[in-house]
């Protein structure tokens, strides 16, 4: 039981992670209908960002942390008006376009610090344990869950109780109807590309204590995102939480039960199946475009 409690808490704090990559990813599609391949790039990106302000600014990652969501946001919006905004209504090229982005963006990081491994040294503020009875929680993993309820609460805030997000919900009902009435949806679309790419780059920020940065770590961290996306319901901020402690929570019990490698398997296959009945998702939003 101390094993399960402890397994069960570690796959919490991956899903708080998984959480705040889906979100973006979750607002861009929900927006614009475009499917972002170069997302896993921009959790690198915030990455980098962290260990390049600790390595050379002496910055720890706390304080790091608006500096990467503007730096990475920054990012997003370029490539949003340079690539992406000439692609709406074009699905496959959008897709061909992000996915050469991220290469170019993973090539680009190679040429200027190398493909070694870099560290990133946690909080201290953060450091050591909280133990409740059988369960020994690491106070960083505690700080990453609640950080993501936090901006849960705060997209969710911006999503539904801000002019912006008025503005946002008419674009994504309908483009234009909402352009008839002074909406500039393309400023719209910038912005809210901008946000999903930072929300991306905190996320990349927030894993650098508990794994190694590489150009090529954003990966195998979208695809477990696009998959919370797919299983919450396209669009659907609360369904993205929901799937994101769904999916971690699964892979860890899984991975106790039989091993990682087949727990993985018994994780898509439940996902296939659920896609089978409800194609989509858990909390399926309407848009019209």
């Amino acid at each position: 039981m101390d094993v399960i409690a402890n397994q069960l808490f570690a796959g919490l704090s991956m899903a708080s992670i998984l959480l705040m990559i889906a979100l973006g990813l979750a607002i861009i599609y929900g927006a614009m209908g475009v499917i972002n391949l170069a997302h896993g790039e921009f959790v690198m990106l915030g990455a980098y960002a962290t260990w390049a302000l600790q390595t050379y600014a002496g910055i720890g990652i706390l304080p790091a942390l608006p500096f990467v969501f503007i730096s990475v946001a920054a990012v997003g919006w370029i490539v949003e008006k340079v690539v992406v905004q000439n692609l709406y209504h074009r699905p496959l090229d959008t897709i061909l376009a992000t996915w050469g982005i991220g290469i170019i963006l993973q090539q680009a990081v190679r040429l200027g610090v190398g493909a070694e491994s870099r560290f990133v040294k946690g909080p201290d503020l953060l450091s050591g344990n909280t133990e409740i009875g059988p369960l020994i929680m690491s106070n960083y993993r505690l700080f990453v869950i609640v950080f993501s309820m936090a901006v849960l609460a705060a997209t969710w805030m911006l999503m539904t109780r801000t002019e912006f997000g008025m503005k946002l919900r008419a674009v994504i009902q309908n483009r234009a109807i909402s352009e008839c009435y002074g909406i500039e949806a393309k400023r719209i679309y910038s912005v809210t590309f901008a946000y999903g790419a930072g929300l991306a780059g905190l996320a990349g920020a927030l894993i650098t204590p508990l794994f190694s940065t590489i150009p090529t770590m954003g990966t195998g961290l979208v695809v477990d995102a696009f998959l919370v996306v797919i299983v919450g319901g396209l669009g659907s901020l609360i369904g993205s939480a929901a799937a994101s402690v769904l999916i971690g929570e699964a892979t860890a019990i899984f991975s106790i039960v039989i091993n990682d490698t087949l727990g993985r398997i018994a994780v898509l296959a439940g996902i296939i199946l659920l896609i089978r009945f409800r194609p989509r998702g858990l909390f399926p939003t309407e848009t019209r475009r």
